[in-house]
């Protein structure tokens, strides 16, 4: 199970359970806890007021005046010293009679006033205590005093040690509660797991579409997916084969009305108007060239799932273009993005790559070098270094421009670089022209 993040379904699942489990488990030991106590000191008032009135009816008075219990209490509690459970009769000019458990101290027999049972907490041979008592007149009309009495302590250890058993079993029934709550949350959010990892698989190129069946609060949502998806590889590909359309449709014409052109500026009584021609005829040739460039680079790419795997995408660039280049050295540098799955198409990411050789094939002495760099935050570069003369630094902000050529000694029509540029925008890319120390460098920057 992912850990909970935060922002997430399962953090807010999680404390919710959380919040929802300490409020009904702390609920219930504070009832729990308070009912115990209720009922244990009911229990022991109701067994005082008992004893008490056996100590009356067991309490009788000896020919010579004293105070004689005729048998002992029928709980023996009372005869074990300091035991915590006490009681004395005592009446005005007679020794008291004590339990044989209070070998020390007394109680106060004012507590007994009345003929009926008071009780009360006061202070016992062993601490606080319990006490019940009541009085009785005695044959020359003396007050008898009846008093019983049990530590509170008592009370306090049965009810502490049912709090702390309870609150052992409670921690426990808690701790449960939460490990199901993550289980149900683990099983809950299982399918849109999948759709995640689905997803991944679908921008790292390992599937065309959403793979997998989902529950039906989430198969909508996947179904609209691989319909956008489908209509967008549709979409990219009709544009595709119109640009190639139109390029044959459009390039026909225009070289019969550059051909006829190249006649007109032949004729002297027309060469000013043909130049003309052939001037605008070379401006539409750019301009149809730079649109066609636009209109077959992948405008919805970052949706269409298609990825570029380095460095089998460059390749097949470079030995064409050491064919295209004889006698200078393309040389690939992999670094470590051996398998790396670039999250851009593949189409656009090579004819990027080609226009960048290309343009250094072009102006290079000896040598160029395409090298792969990946970084840990995922950021991947491509740079293509060549030991040419480089850019006056001038020219550096201008060479994008449409049209720009640097010398027309060298072959090309100025457009390279502006493709360029406009596809790396379009494909989410940074591009960027540096010169060296010996040649110009070309980066193109993936940051994710």
């Amino acid at each position: 199970m992912r850990p909970p993040l935060p922002g997430s379904l399962r953090l807010r699942f999680l404390l919710a359970i959380t919040l929802w489990v300490v409020l009904g488990v702390g609920a219930i030991w504070f009832s729990a806890v308070g009912i115990f106590r209720t009922h244990v000191e009911r229990s022991y008032h109701e067994e005082l007021e008992v004893h008490v009135r056996e100590l009356g009816r067991l309490t009788a008075l000896a020919p010579d005046g004293r105070i004689v219990l005729t048998r002992p209490l029928s709980d023996p509690r009372y005869e074990e010293p300091l035991s915590g459970f006490y009681w004395q009769v005592t009446a005005d000019g007679r020794a008291p009679l004590k339990s044989g458990s209070m070998t020390r101290g007394s109680l106060d027999e004012h507590i007994a006033h009345s003929p009926e049972i008071l009780h009360t907490l006061d202070n016992g041979p062993t601490g606080p205590a319990i006490t019940y008592g009541f009085t009785r007149t005695g044959p020359r009309g003396e007050d008898i005093h009846f008093v019983i009495a049990t530590d509170q302590r008592e009370l306090d250890r049965l009810v502490n040690s049912f709090t702390r058993d309870l609150t052992l079993w409670l921690v426990g029934l808690g701790a449960l509660l939460l490990a199901t709550g993550l289980a149900i949350i683990g099983f809950g959010l299982h399918p849109l797991d999948r759709l995640s990892r689905a997803i991944g698989r679908l921008r790292q190129g390992e599937a065309v579409e959403l793979e997998g069946r989902y529950p039906v609060e989430i198969a909508p949502l996947a179904a609209d997916l691989n319909a956008y998806i489908r209509q967008n590889s549709d979409m990219i590909a009709r544009a595709r084969v119109q640009a190639g359309n139109l390029a044959h449709s459009l390039r026909t014409p225009l070289a019969i009305i550059t051909d006829e052109a190249e006649r007109l500026a032949e004729r002297p009584d027309s060469a000013a108007a043909g130049q003309v021609l052939l001037d605008q005829a070379g401006a539409m040739e750019q301009q149809i060239e730079y649109q066609l460039a636009r209109a077959r680079s992948s405008a919805g790419q970052p949706a269409s799932g298609r990825t570029t795997r380095l460095p089998d995408v460059a390749l097949p660039i470079l030995k064409a273009m050491e064919r295209l280049h004889p006698g200078k050295h393309f040389r690939l540098a992999v670094g470590g993005c051996s398998g790396t799955a670039l999250p851009v198409d593949p189409v656009d990411y090579a004819e990027l790559l080609s226009i960048l050789l290309d343009n250094a094939g072009k102006w290079a002495s000896a040598e160029v070098v395409l090298a792969f760099t990946c970084a840990a935050d995922g950021a991947i570069t491509a740079t293509i270094s060549d030991d040419g003369p480089g850019i006056p630094a001038p020219e550096l902000a201008r060479v994008f421009d449409l049209g720009v050529r640097l010398d027309p000694a060298v072959p090309g029509s100025g457009l390279g670089l502006a493709i360029a540029r406009d596809l790396a925008a379009t494909l989410g890319l940074r591009l960027d022209l540096t010169n060296r120390a010996q040649g110009l460098m070309a980066e193109v920057r993936f940051t994710p």
